[in-house]
């Protein structure tokens, strides 16, 4: 291979290895804090991130089960499934589609709601640590 084959990765410096390093730690650490914070709310972290996908979708309350796995990266039918499990604990609902009923529409349930609000306000401080550390980064 010639030093100017595409198809060889460029060369990454020390630095460049500590930066993805930290940034991993970083984020495998609020990723650790925000399962002990949702499992000391009763909840997983999957089914914590569902409410949280469906109450953050852009420009809307709710979110399609299509959406919820996107944002999820996860596949269709494991969503159903979460989705199911989080119906039974009355954290949200399905509804077909306003303007397309092939669509189902996953709203928060007030007890998702709340228990949403609880567990989002907790995460701020380690949100905003980590926020912080990497807008300084740039």
């Amino acid at each position: 291979m010639s030093s100017t084959d595409s198809s060889v990765p460029p060369s990454l410096s020390k630095a460049d290895y500590e930066r993805i390093s930290h940034f991993r730690y970083r984020l495998r650490r609020f990723l650790r804090i925000s399962e002990e914070l949702c499992k000391d709310q009763g909840l997983t972290l999957l089914q914590y991130q569902l409410l949280l996908h469906v109450k953050g979708f852009p420009g809307r309350d709710w979110a399609s089960i299509g959406e919820l796995a996107e944002r999820l990266q996860a596949q269709h039918h494991g969503v159903v499934a979460l989705i199911d499990r989080c119906e039974k604990l009355a954290l949200v609902e399905r509804m077909p589609g306003r303007n397309d009923r092939r669509v189902v529409e996953v709203h928060l349930r007030p007890k998702g709601e709340e228990i949403l609000a609880g567990i989002a306000t907790l995460h701020q401080d380690e949100l905003h640590l980590l926020l912080g550390e990497f807008a300084l980064a740039d």
